[in-house]
């Protein structure tokens, strides 16, 4: 995958685990409030990836 694919990637898993972590807590499930976080976490590190590509020229 290249620079532009990744942070795409990061940014709807970003997307997606934040409406998960706000839908567990709005409800009070903790299972998908934590699946919500974890997803947030993946993305961010999808967009470094990402970042890394770019600095690198899609090398990496």
């Amino acid at each position: 995958m290249g620079e532009i694919a990744d942070k795409t990637k990061g940014n709807a898993n970003k997307a997606i685990g934040a409406a998960k972590s706000a839908a567990g807590k709005a409800t009070g499930n903790d299972k998908l409030r934590a699946e919500g976080e974890a997803q947030k976490i993946k993305g961010d590190a999808q967009k470094a990836k990402g970042a890394i590509k770019g600095a690198f020229g899609n090398k990496v």
